[in-house]
């Protein structure tokens, strides 16, 4: 397959006029097929990783059913997203350990859709202050030997894991854990100093930036300060034009920097759904328009997919490279996948959306086969 007339994501030059080509499930220099693929006036990108999502389509990651799984990836992968690492909730460890089960078994057998690579532990160890729309019933201390079992579970598919720093014993678990999985600072009341001996120690990552932690103030700069201030820490954002004002958004990219900013989507159940009465981690959740809310208000997540994040952060006034950089790369380069996905070099996937004019998903390339939308 040869794919012709399109402007084509570059990772050093944003994007320049090129083909894109591929036989089989790998980017190649050049195509022996015969077939080609006109995207004249279009842009060609790599398939999106979302490391952050919980649900879609009236399933959730946490109910640790092998049925809905299949039905996220299928989702994910019509609108875009080709690679998938679903986030677990604050939940019992025995329900933690299915939906790794569930997931390990998911991978095992190939199934339909987006690719599963990975686990995020969204939960339990996090701070009671700011559990947001966490089970508080369910948070828990933050344990060593409860994360490795449930790596174990997942065969080793586990790649977050969130935590808030300013727990009893959560320094001794960062440095314990580090080198294992990535460490993410979450929902937590952690000032500048606890987030920056966090980091210190291997955190290296910051689970939706802004939400569920202390401001970002002149005399107290906390997580966000201290994330600014540690160059090898990655922030998470959603960008669905609910969780974060659009000023802030830029922000945030102009002092992270397009390399350090991983746009994800923090998906619901309701994702691709109606409006309606819906569930998070076992609590009720109320969904209209573009939010979802807990009985008391508290945001629950949102219900616009990755690639409409994208589309939302370009509209706020971020370049279109550095969207897909954010939606693309830098989650690929965090969860460990890189070398296979992420980019448009011969010899990675043949994971490839093509996106009309008004960076609309028009068709979606998944290990060189056309996906029926």
């Amino acid at each position: 397959m040869r794919i012709t007339g399109a402007q084509v994501f570059d990772l050093q030059e944003g994007f320049v006029q090129r083909d894109i080509c591929f036989d089989g499930r790998l980017l190649s220099g050049s195509s022996a097929d015969g077939k080609t693929y006109d995207a004249s006036g279009c842009y060609v990108i790599p398939g999106l990783t979302d490391v952050h999502f919980h649900g879609c389509m009236g399933r959730d990651f946490s109910d640790a059913e092998p049925e809905g799984l299949e039905i996220m990836a299928q989702y994910e992968l019509s609108r875009g997203v080709t690679q998938i690492c679903p986030a677990g909730m604050t939940l019992t460890e025995e329900q933690l350990t299915k939906i790794c089960q569930v997931a390990a078994a998911h991978r095992a057998a190939d199934k339909p859709g987006a690719a599963l690579c990975g686990i995020n532990l969204e939960g339990p160890f996090l701070s009671m202050a700011k559990k947001g729309a966490q089970n508080g019933a369910w948070l828990h201390a933050p344990d060593v030997a409860m994360f490795r079992r449930l790596m174990a579970a997942s065969q080793g598919l586990v790649k977050l894991v969130s935590i808030a720093p300013e727990e009893p014993g959560a320094m001794e678990f960062i440095e314990a854990v580090e080198g294992e999985v990535t460490v993410s600072i979450a929902h937590t009341t952690a000032d500048y100093g606890t987030s920056m001996e966090a980091f210190r120690l291997g955190a290296r990552q910051v689970t939706h930036l802004f939400n569920a932690m202390p401001a970002f103030s002149h005399r107290a700069p906390g997580v966000v300060g201290a994330a600014l201030d540690t160059p090898l820490c990655n922030v998470e954002l959603i960008c669905d034009g609910v969780h974060i004002h659009p000023s802030v958004v830029r922000a945030v990219f102009k002092m992270f920097g397009s390399k350090r900013v991983i746009l994800i989507s923090d998906t619901m159940r309701a994702a691709g759904m109606p409006d309606g009465d819906y569930t998070l981690g076992g609590q009720a959740v109320q969904v209209k328009g573009n939010r979802a809310t807990l009985s008391d208000g508290t945001l629950a997540g949102s219900v616009t997919d990755l690639m409409k994040c994208m589309k939302t952060a370009v509209s706020f006034g971020i370049p279109l490279a550095d969207a897909v950089r954010a939606a693309a790369v830098n989650p690929a380069m965090a969860i460990g996948i890189f070398s296979r996905v992420g980019s448009l070099e011969p010899g990675k996937r043949a994971n490839v959306v093509v996106l009309d004019q008004n960076l609309d998903v028009k068709d979606v390339f998944f290990r060189g086969e056309l996906v029926s939308r």
